[in-house]
């Protein structure tokens, strides 16, 4: 005889339990959230809304947090985990979002804490959200607040990140970056211009219904507005294209490689730039996709199968060691997709804005000089080397570029004469490009991720 059936979990008692365990563990929300999503097949609206409360209170945890600890008496950091996670999740629906009745809101988490917990805890939590939802009228940030930690708190970022922004960029840039990276990503796919090209693409995306468009930033690329999830698509899986940011686009497109040619990708995973390069090169040549991570080299190589793209080989090993491995001066094009602190891809990751410490961009830094030192070597004379990061910190990007070509005077900016007509384009549009050599994008320019691209020539002997 079979027992009662399992109750199935709601969207906020998914959302609740993976905030709890990013806390708890240290684990990546999108991986977490993916996976539960899969596990228990909630349906495509209570899957969204779960994804809503999971990124949304990441996102404003500070100030929520701020909000919440005066109305909980003996302060938030003294609950457990899973009822301050609650009370998070209840209060952003709360200030945040207009289309949940704010009762339904405070019911439902009274339900979860009565099932999860007992009688005491579940009236604490009625008590506490009752009470904002009589004071939410109320509820501001101080005007008379340090001008930073006013910022850190209006849009929810830590405030050694937003002082390094207003320091770097200026006060009204670093705010445009705080309220960006609070937005939800745009949708973009980069067309397999070996199978299809642009034009027809979008044109079957509209015949279907829906809102497709070209890209500003990359001529392979289209920007998808409620279109779902596109890796979900059977364009998809008969590899028309790739789901990738717009700015990542442009990083193959800094390299121009050619049909024909010698490549060496020396951190590819999970394969998206590997892939664009092999495409631009039709297919012929030599792309060799190094990554350190064993794990890896099948998310490459599933790429390259899907993508159809037979010039891909699939390397592991750490990139430090390259110039030892391989024959000097043997690549006619080198990309370097630097591990980097990833302050550029927020708007895409948002318990990582929390996870960082100002000291890791110094470390990571010091990775970056080592690599580019390394592999450097393997380039041809007149070969091009292209240097990227997906952060927004000056000591990562244009200070690492500047302080590669003191170290190395064989090498010099690869200028316009190299850049092909699309890098071109690109550069007389974008405000923060030099000399066809360099492209710092922030977040809320372009609605893309951050990203800082360097085009580097080894001259000729």
């Amino acid at each position: 005889m079979s027992g009662p059936a399992k109750r199935k979990l709601s969207a906020r008692e998914v959302a609740l339990d993976v905030l709890t365990r990013v806390e708890q563990e240290g684990a990546y929300s999108n991986l977490l959230l993916n996976q539960s999503l899969q596990k228990l097949q909630l349906d495509r609206t209570e899957a969204g809304f779960a994804t809503e409360l999971v990124y949304g209170t990441i996102q404003r945890l500070n100030t929520i947090d701020y909000f919440l600890s005066s109305f909980v008496t003996k302060g938030l950091a003294k609950l457990q985990p899973w009822v301050r996670n609650l009370l998070r999740l209840s209060f952003y629906q709360i200030y945040y979002l207009d289309r949940i009745p704010p009762h339904a809101a405070v019911n439902e988490a009274v339900n979860i804490a009565k099932r999860k917990g007992h009688q005491g805890i579940s009236g604490m939590v009625n008590g506490v959200l009752r009470n904002v939802l009589r004071n939410k009228e109320s509820l501001h940030i101080p005007e008379s607040m340090d001008r930073i930690a006013r910022i850190a708190l209006t849009y929810s970022h830590p405030e050694w990140m937003v002082e390094r922004w207003v320091r770097q960029y200026g006060e009204e840039a670093a705010i445009a970056m705080c309220a960006s990276n609070n937005e939800a990503p745009h949708v973009s796919v980069r067309v397999n211009t070996v199978k299809t090209d642009r034009a027809s693409m979008i044109q079957d995306m509209v015949s279907a219904g829906m809102d497709a468009r070209p890209s500003e930033l990359s001529p392979a690329g289209v920007v998808v507005d409620s279109g779902g999830n596109m890796a979900l698509t059977d364009w998809y899986k008969d590899g028309l294209f790739s789901v990738q940011d717009e700015s990542s686009m442009l990083v193959a497109e800094a390299l121009r490689p050619e049909p024909g040619m010698q490549v060496l990708d020396c951190c590819a995973a999970p394969g998206g730039k590997t892939a664009h390069i092999a495409e631009l090169m039709n297919d012929t040549g030599h792309v060799l996709a190094n990554d350190v991570h064993p794990h890896k080299q099948k998310l490459i190589a599933e790429q390259a199968f899907r993508l159809k793209l037979g010039s891909i080989e699939t390397r592991v090993s750490d990139a430090l060691t390259l110039a030892k491995q391989l024959k000097p001066a043997s690549f006619d094009r080198i990309l370097l997709d630097a591990p980097c602190s990833g302050l550029g891809v927020i708007r895409r990751k948002p318990d990582l804005k929390w996870a960082k410490q100002p000291e890791e961009v110094e470390q990571i830094a010091a990775l970056q000089s080592k690599l580019l030192d390394e592999v450097q070597s393997l380039l041809r004379p007149g070969g091009i080397l292209v240097y990227s990061t997906c952060t927004t910190e000056p000591e990562e990007n244009v200070r690492m570029a500047e302080a590669f070509l003191a170290r190395h005077p064989d090498f010099t900016w690869a200028g316009e004469a190299s850049a092909s007509p699309a890098w071109l384009e690109i550069c007389n549009k974008t405000e923060a490009s030099e000399h066809a050599s360099l492209i710092q994008i922030l977040p809320h320019q372009y609605h893309s991720d951050g990203f800082f691209i360097a085009r580097f020539m080894k001259r000729q002997a």
